[in-house]
């Protein structure tokens, strides 16, 4: 061994395309196919994991008998390149594979991926993925066992196809977009245009007035097409509005985030989602956050560095359904969808989303404030606008003094927690006061 390469050798590290044994044993050949299942790397057998060079004893049939164990034990056999490189009389052996190209790769019936310096054993859904990643397709576009065709909705299709401006049957575009094979439905198809309920597409979304208390809630289980305004109407639905004074003749309305943001979270969620997951996706609405929790992490070895740079290559865990939400124009372009949420939030000068892989899934944080943005948006786009709001408020009082506080906010347009905030102001301004109870009771002008 060379001088120089003493020094290469003194500088490795254990990660993700390095690997340090003292000996051939099981752990080389299962790092061997977390190599293969990943993105390949070296296994240097007589070196220490503190670095220290220990050297490995060979025979002239050593190399051999590894190779043959290594073809024995791995399925599709793999065959890694060796190089021996020899230090003051002591062997150091490089086994080297490539990522392979028929994936997963097995080592005794399980599979391994590389994570950072660790073999890592590869669920259900990974072995799954790996192997239709391989033939160029996903999850969505096999066969669906349980359902028929007659468990998808003609409207649904039809409203479909009048939103791409396309004239066929119902038979035809299911063919066209390969959303039947064999006369069986895919799993894509169900999800797309199901008529029924679906337990797998369930979203369960509340709004939280504490972290344990629940002040309002929905779960929806329907195609994923309709889910989109579905969840996006519950959501607006607990958040401020508020109008911005510009000058023009009409004001400029001002949600608490930017509505075009939660829009691209929202269908990143449903497209991305991992529905072979037994887990429901989740969303939790709190006064100064939105938590997005979605089954499944980042797919294919895609890191959330990766994905906040946005240089990095769109990876779809679902094709099928990917597709058809690009025909529809709810998808503009592959992969820029969280980059595009980031500069809204950025623009809006709101704290930048938070990202987190947990608990088998993928979770999106965002929030209504920012070190220069008061805690509520809507109390600080101008105090015009909130003392407006007051004013309007106690003129309603005045006209109808029997009004609750849910009809003051339908009649306002304006959400139950903008309202309730603005009454609680006006009572500390001993403006009004409330007799009674919420139902029966009525208000009292102080002033």
């Amino acid at each position: 061994m060379t001088v120089k390469e003493q020094n290469i050798i003194s500088t490795l590290t254990e990660n993700e395309v390095n690997e340090f044994k003292q000996s051939f044993n099981d752990t080389v050949i299962e790092t061997l196919v977390a190599f293969a299942n990943t993105q390949g790397g070296k296994v240097y057998i007589g070196i220490s994991d503190t670095n220290e060079i220990t050297g490995v004893q060979l025979g002239n049939e050593t190399i051999q008998n590894w190779i043959n164990e290594i073809k024995q034990k791995t399925s599709p056999s793999i065959i890694p390149d060796v190089e021996v490189k020899e230090d003051r009389n002591r062997n150091i052996v490089v086994l080297e594979i490539n990522e392979f190209p028929v994936k997963p790769v097995s080592f005794k019936g399980r599979y391994f991926k590389r994570v950072k310096n660790s073999n890592h054993q590869m669920s259900i859904s990974e072995i799954s993925g790996a192997h239709l990643k391989t033939v160029n397709s996903s999850w969505d576009f096999y066969p669906d066992p349980e359902h028929a065709i007659d468990i998808l909705s003609d409207e649904k299709i039809y409203r479909f196809l009048d939103k791409i401006d396309l004239e066929v049957d119902v038979l035809t575009f299911l063919n066209k977009f390969e959303l039947i094979k064999n006369g069986q439905i895919t799993f894509g198809a169900f999800l797309l245009f199901t008529s029924n309920e679906s337990l797998i597409t369930t979203i369960e979304i509340g709004r939280f007035s504490s972290e344990t208390i629940i002040k309002d809630s929905v779960t929806i289980r329907t195609d994923i097409l309709t889910e989109v305004n579905l969840v996006l109407e519950f959501i607006q639905k607990h958040l401020n509005k508020s109008y911005v004074i510009t000058g023009k003749p009409q004001r400029e309305e001002r949600w608490e985030y930017p509505m075009d943001a939660i829009r691209e979270i929202v269908i990143n969620m449903i497209v991305h989602r991992d529905y072979q997951s037994s887990n429901d996706s989740i969303i939790k609405i709190f006064d100064d956050r939105i938590e997005f929790f979605n089954p499944g992490k980042l797919f294919d070895n895609l890191t959330i560095e990766q994905v906040l740079s946005g240089k990095y290559r769109s990876h779809l865990r679902n094709k099928q359904i990917a597709n058809i939400f690009k025909e529809a124009g709810i998808i503009e372009k592959y992969g820029t969808g969280i980059k595009r949420a980031m500069e809204a939030f950025k623009a809006y000068k709101l704290k930048p989303p938070v990202f987190e892989e947990t608990q088998g899934g993928f979770l999106v944080t965002v929030f209504n404030s920012s070190e220069n943005v008061g805690e509520n948006v809507g109390e600080n786009v101008g105090e015009n606008v909130g003392e407006n709001r007051l004013e309007n408020i106690i003129k309603w009082i005045k006209n109808d003094n029997k009004l609750s506080a849910k009809q003051l906010a339908k009649k306002l347009n304006l959400s139950d927690r903008t309202i309730e905030r603005d009454i609680e102001k006006l009572k500390k301004q001993n403006k009004i006061k409330r007799i009674g109870s919420e139902k029966g009771g009525y208000w009292e002008i102080m002033e």
